[in-house]
């Protein structure tokens, strides 16, 4: 198997990125958008996330197959020391260690860049998503129910956490 290569995503990676999210806006309830991006909201998306914050794509034999990103929690000055997650990982591909990838080197970026802490907000019913996010230190702390409407459907929000700063427990592998 080809090695998973991670790197901070630019505006050339927009076309692979929106060709991922809008696989999960179209088919799936791992996110709440119902339009699909257009390349240039996609751009954009990227342009907002520059600076502080970041994207990542992860790579597989020179495709990029998944990304995750830090976006802000909230726009309060307050809530400026969290941010929150995201991870997509192209549906080929799931289950080779890609989304885990994805997860550990997000974790270290918001670390180096000075966050306090982490909040990831997982659909209902996407287990895979919550161990994934077990994986990488993160801890459920609450259910938002019935807060999304997607295919006819009331959806539950799983709301996990991960302290950043002093924290001293390692991820598991």
């Amino acid at each position: 198997m080809d090695e998973v290569v991670v790197r901070l995503a630019t505006l050339d990676d927009a076309e692979e990125i929106r060709r991922i999210y809008n696989y999960e806006v179209e088919h799936t309830t791992h996110t709440f958008d119902l339009v699909p991006r257009t390349l240039e909201d996609q751009q954009a998306w990227l342009q907002e996330r520059a600076g502080a914050l970041g994207v990542l794509v992860a790579e597989l034999g020179g495709r990029v197959v998944g990304f995750s990103s830090l976006s802000e929690y909230r726009p309060r000055a307050a809530y400026r020391t969290s941010v929150e997650s995201s991870v997509y990982v192209d549906e080929t591909v799931r289950g080779r260690g890609v989304g885990r990838r994805l997860m550990r080197e997000l974790v270290g970026l918001a670390q180096a860049r000075g966050f306090h802490t982490m909040i990831a907000r997982i659909a209902g019913g996407h287990q895979a998503s919550v161990q994934l996010h077990e994986a990488v230190g993160f801890t459920t702390v609450g259910t938002e129910r019935e807060v999304g409407r997607k295919f006819g459907g009331w959806l539950d929000v799983a709301v996990m956490q991960r302290m950043l700063v002093a924290d001293e427990t390692p991820p598991r592998a």
